[in-house]
């Protein structure tokens, strides 16, 4: 049993190291030039435009749950008023970018996932090597910059439909005055607010794309480990993006 524990826990630090080497190596990357634009655009049009329809279907609904729900707690308390300002802030400061790093995740992290994984067991990563280019640049450097850069615009298109969402059901079905519902959300939310949730949004945005990358670089052979790599990233990523919220939280807040 002890020598079970203990191989566990080197192999656990031997991940973490692994990791740690793999983020610093990108990171230096990311700030020496040069930066493969080209890649760039197209990796920021696969992760953020390709996932615009189920980030407007998750915002659009989550946000007409937000307002059914908090309009019949409000009633009891005679606080109809201010649901407006319960759907927005929630969404603005949690839902919005926390469900929108979920759903970027579960569509675009796995994929990215299983496409470094295939050019690893497939050698296009040895190939790149062998070409004297760095795979860190050519492969990962491009993925993390646009995760980091459309995951805000993400999350605020998230946001956005969200509100029109609760603004269907709180004041086209539910009653509640047009000018009420907007009025909440005006006096309610405060800038800091909203550069909270964009600051959330960069940390998700950035951590989605470097465990992706990362799961998919080291994939196991065959296909029994990319789909393990691409399973992992998606799992991993996840519970990162939950964990990296409470933290956030209590330090933003």
């Amino acid at each position: 049993m002890i020598e079970t524990i203990g191989a566990s826990a080197l192999a656990l630090i031997r991940a973490l190291g692994r990791l740690g080497i793999f983020s610093g190596q990108s990171l230096v990357l990311i700030f020496t030039p040069p930066i493969k634009v080209g890649r760039l655009v197209r990796q920021m049009h696969f992760i953020g435009v390709s996932s615009l329809l189920v980030i407007v279907l998750t915002g659009l609904f989550t946000g007409m749950v937000l307002s059914l729900q908090g309009y019949h707690t409000l009633k009891q308390y005679g606080s109809e008023a201010y649901l407006g300002a319960a759907v927005t802030r929630s969404l603005i400061m949690e839902l919005g970018p926390v469900l929108a790093a979920l759903m970027v995740t579960g569509r675009a992290g796995s994929a990215l996932a299983a496409e470094i994984g295939i050019m690893r067991i497939t050698e296009q990563i040895d190939a790149l090597r062998v070409m004297a280019l760095s795979p860190l640049r050519y492969l990962v450097v491009p993925n993390m910059l646009a995760g980091t850069v459309v995951m805000p615009l993400l999350s605020a298109i998230f946001s956005v439909v969200g509100i029109f969402g609760g603004y269907v059901v709180g004041v086209l079905i539910l009653g509640i005055g047009s000018g009420t519902y907007f009025r909440g959300m005006g006096v309610a939310v405060y800038p800091w607010e909203i550069y909270v949730g964009i600051y959330k949004a960069l940390a998700f945005g950035f951590l989605i794309a470097l465990i992706s990358c990362y799961k998919g670089y080291y994939a196991g052979l065959g296909a029994e480990g990319v789909s393990k790599a691409t399973t992992e990233a998606v799992v991993f990523a996840s519970v990162t993006v939950l964990i990296t919220d409470y933290f956030l939280n209590s330090v933003l807040l």
